[in-house]
């Protein structure tokens, strides 16, 4: 179960970021060796504190050693050795073509530090949410206030000691505190703000931007949809949704949050769902060391609520004073039912039967874009038309959530479930302004750009350029 822990007191947001800026007018973050340092003290730090991580992720949220492993440390050690390895090129400065009329003339892109950076992380994953995006922070020149969430009070303790411990505190600073402080935090001039968590907040967090033009980047939420055909090999799909729904017993942005499969396998499709649930938690999840708890006694009380809105194939209890909801799949579920009119986050699976993909395809996109969509099918054409009549941040054909693993891919959502991407190089372009420079001599100085203007002096200039 949670441990509930005092807030500290608030800090002296102000002072905290006067001290970031001047680190950042003073050069300090600009220079590449000392970017490539932060970064491999972020990673260290993250492979020497391995045992208290997962005892405070177990503390706030019952988060089992091999989630805390893989979800957690190795995501953000890899990250970090990810934007090492890649650093030098990544800042390279990109030519480009210069046309005739600013010629002799180079012209290049170069990648700029936005400057003083708020980073606003979310309880669920309370290490990774923060620190991934403080990897393109750093590697992108910029100093970073980071704000954890004071719902997983334990792992926000942790982290600002570590923080301080391994990181120049010249440029970086962990800042605790409750929504007061998120609201003084907000209240501050940024160069960019960086928030994970719901669409609700998300929208207080563009609004107190807007007032000092401030560009920021929205990692949100929302339904996460799920098909499954008759073509699909419905025993591999049922454990590939049952491992990415109730990872983190569901409170994670990207599981599946309900599952349209076609009538003809939909009895077949709930008993290897039920099979595997089995397989991976036992006959008892609450006993099983590899399933988590629910954040708190509220959120666990909520996600209760949910258990009505349908039949439980498996699962369908709760202890709200253990902070436990059993994985529970849900099937003769109304399509106006509360269970599918907002984001579970939770480890609930409704299971929704339908005779024609036109039904799923028509219900997807009458809602806002999801972050991730996920289709299972042995049918290139029903794969095809999936992805090209929905939107969404993501789309996993064949499996789900094990797209956040590739560095490679840009991660985000579109629409109400956010606005800009991180991760790998994606992370280091977030945190940079794309500078234009363009350098030139003095030489060969036309006097046609000059006035005054005679037609044939015009006539040349619009040719030129």
């Amino acid at each position: 179960m949670p441990v509930e822990t005092a807030l500290p007191p608030a800090p002296d947001v102000a002072a905290v970021i006067r001290t970031l800026r001047a680190a950042f007018d003073s050069g300090l973050t600009r220079d590449l060796a000392w970017r490539k340092s932060q970064l491999a003290a972020l990673e260290r730090m993250m492979v020497e504190n391995e045992a208290e991580i997962s005892e405070a992720l177990k503390a706030d949220l019952g988060k089992p050693f091999g989630e805390a492993c893989t979800a957690e440390i190795d995501f953000v050690r890899k990250e970090a050795a990810h934007a090492q390895k890649h650093l030098r090129r990544w800042t390279r400065p990109q030519r480009t073509a210069s046309p005739i009329a600013i010629q002799p003339g180079k012209s290049v892109i170069e990648a700029a530090p936005y400057g003083v950076t708020l980073i606003i992380g979310a309880w669920n994953y309370p290490f990774q949410l923060v620190l991934a995006p403080l990897v393109g922070a750093i590697a992108a020149g910029n100093c970073a206030v980071i704000k954890p969430s004071e719902m997983a009070a334990q792992s926000s303790a942790l982290l600002k000691q570590l923080v301080a411990r391994y990181l120049d505190p010249r440029a970086f600073a962990v800042v605790e505190g409750d929504a007061e402080v998120s609201t003084a935090l907000l209240a501050q001039r940024f160069d960019l703000i960086f928030y994970t968590g719901g669409e609700r907040v998300g929208r207080v967090v563009m609004a107190a931007a807007a007032k000092n033009l401030t560009p920021v980047v929205l990692e949100l939420g929302g339904q996460n949809p799920c098909i499954v055909d008759e073509t699909a090999d419905l025993a591999v799909a049922a454990r590939r949704i049952v491992w990415g729904r109730f990872l983190n017993a569901g409170q994670i942005c990207v599981a599946p949050d309900h599952v349209y499969v076609a009538a003809s396998v939909e009895a077949r499709l709930l008993e290897e769902l039920t099979r595997a649930v089995t397989t991976m938690f036992g006959p008892d999840p609450k006993q099983s060391p590899d399933y988590g708890r629910i954040i708190n006694p509220r959120h666990a009380a909520r996600l209760q609520a949910l258990l009505a809105d349908g039949r439980a194939v498996t699962g369908g209890v709760a202890d709200i004073d253990a902070c436990y909801v059993a994985p529970t799949i849900l099937t003769e579920v109304s399509a106006d039912a509360p269970v599918l009119a907002e984001e579970i986050f939770g480890p609930i699976l409704p299971v929704l039967p339908y005779d024609s993909l036109d039904a799923p395809l028509a219900a997807i996109n009458a809602r806002s874009p999801a972050l991730a969509l996920y289709a299972f099918t042995r049918d290139k054409a029903t794969a095809d038309r999936i992805i090209a009549s929905t939107r969404s941040g993501s789309v996993t054909i064949n499996d789900v959530v094990v797209f956040m693993a590739n560095p490679n891919l840009p991660f985000g959502g579109v629409g109400a479930s956010g606005m800009g991407a991180y991760h790998g190089r994606y992370s280091f372009e977030t945190f940079s302004h794309r500078r234009a420079v363009l350098r030139r001599g003095f030489a060969l100085d036309a006097s046609v750009r000059y006035p005054p203007f005679t037609k044939a002096k015009l006539a040349l200039l619009r040719r030129v350029t």
